[in-house]
C-alpha cells in the first residue's frame, strides 16, 4: 500500500521460510524470519524534529513521556472544511497532551480521493498549539499541513518546539470524549526522522485501536 503519493510502498516477503530453517535445526524445529523494505513514511507513522531539522531530535531521542500514556484532547473538524484553524480550538487546554485532530479524512483510506483536497491545519493552528505545549499532535488525514504550501509551517513550528507529529490515523471517531490516553511508540533508530507507530487510545478498560 502506498501511504504517501510518490514514495514506494512497502514489500513483506520470507527471509528465511520454515522449510529452509529445517535443515539448520534439531529435527522437529524450525523458525520463520520475515523481511519488510519499506520508506520510513510507510502507514500511521511519526515524525521526530529530525524528520524537518538536521539539529532536531531524533527517534532515539523522542522521551517516553510524549509518545505514551499521554492524556488526550480531541479536536473534531469534522464537515469544517479543509483549514482547520486556531479559532476552531478555542478554548482548549493542550499543555502537555495528545491533540488529536478529528477530521474524517480516513474515511477516504486506500482510496485515490486520500491523496488529493486533504485537511490540514493552518500555521495559526500549529502556533496555538506550540504555544500551548502540546506533547504531540496526531491527524486523520493525509497530512497535517497544506501540500500547496512548499514551506511546510505547519511541520516547521510544531516539529522545531519539539512536538512529534502522528499522521495518517484511522478511527478517531471512535475515540470517547472523556478521559483517555495516547499511545504511539515507534522503534529507537538514530538519524531516523520518521517511522511507522501502532497508535491507539486506552480509554478506562478498552482500547480503540489505530
Amino acid at each position: 500500500m502506498v501511504t504517501y503519493k510518490g514514495l514506494p510502498g512497502p514489500v513483506i516477503s520470507e527471509h528465511l521460510g520454515r522449510r529452509a530453517s529445517r535443515e539448520r535445526y534439531t529435527e522437529g524445529t524450525e523458525f520463520h524470519i520475515g523481511r519488510i523494505e519499506m520508506v520510513a513514511n510507510t502507514g500511521t507513522y511519526i515524525d521526530s524534529p529530525f524528520h524537518r531539522f538536521e539539529k532536531g531530535k531524533d527517534l532515539s531521542d523522542l522521551s517516553l513521556e510524549s509518545l505514551a500514556n499521554v492524556p488526550v484532547v480531541m479536536v473534531r473538524a469534522t464537515g469544517r472544511g479543509r483549514a482547520i484553524r486556531a479559532d476552531q480550538m478555542k478554548g482548549l487546554s493542550v499543555d502537555g497532551k495528545a491533540v488529536l485532530v478529528h477530521t474524517g479524512w480516513d474515511k477516504n483510506w486506500r482510496t485515490e480521493k486520500y491523496f488529493e483536497g486533504h485537511p490540514y491545519l493552518t500555521a495559526d493552528a500549529a502556533d496555538f498549539l506550540a504555544g500551548g505545549k502540546a506533547a504531540i499532535v496526531g491527524i486523520d488525514s493525509y497530512n497535517i499541513d497544506d501540500t500547496a504550501d512548499g514551506r511546510r509551517p505547519v511541520h516547521t513550528t510544531l516539529l522545531g518546539a519539539g512536538i512529534p507529529i502522528v499522521e495518517h490515523l484511522c478511527g478517531l471517531e471512535h475515540v470517547p470524549e472523556g478521559s483517555c490516553r495516547f499511545f504511539a511508540v515507534p522503534v529507537k533508530v538514530k538519524h531516523f526522522g520518521s517511522f511507522p507507530v501502532r497508535a491507539f487510545v486506552q480509554a478506562e478498560e478498552q482500547d480503540f485501536l489505530n
